[in-house]
């Protein structure tokens, strides 16, 4: 039988670029796991691209990824059609953008590809920021807390 993880995650800055936090909340049956990060001059892309990463990566530290299906919750288009759409093209075209530019963010894109490849049954979901969704909200408060303990 397959064990489900759920994944919510978020990623922000005060100012873009500026201090930066992003949290994700791991969810398995009861337990729950918070892990969140900031980095002191970065952008809101990269912080949901960290967020994102940086779940995957306790997932796979933490779990059979080969014996899980993960159901993934981000309120970031940008990262949700970027990994599910966009990164095809990216790839099929030498990591260049359909107007020929290079994929910004590419260092993290490249790893969040590796990453979500690992696993053997990953869904990729969007959901409304700040619309009372109970782990996006946690997940929201962890990237400010982040922040705030960067602006100190």
């Amino acid at each position: 039988m397959t064990k489900e993880i759920v994944i919510y995650t978020d990623g922000g800055c005060s100012g873009n670029p500026g201090p930066g936090g992003w949290g994700a909340v791991i969810l398995d049956g009861s337990n729950e796991a918070q892990i969140s990060g900031g980095e002191p001059c970065t952008t809101n892309n990269r912080m949901e691209l960290l967020a994102a990463i940086n779940a995957l990566e306790f997932v796979r530290q933490n779990y059979d990824i080969q014996s899980i299906s993960v159901k993934f919750f981000i309120d970031s288009q940008y990262v949700k059609n970027g990994i599910t759409v966009w990164i095809k093209n990216w790839k099929a075209k030498g990591w260049r953008t359909a107007d020929k530019k290079p994929v910004k963010n590419i260092d993290l894109w490249m790893q969040l590809d590796s990453l979500a490849a690992s696993f053997s049954a990953l869904e990729w979901n969007w959901v409304k920021g700040h619309a009372g969704i109970k782990y996006n909200e946690i997940c929201d408060s962890l990237c400010q807390k982040e922040i705030r303990s960067l602006n100190r």
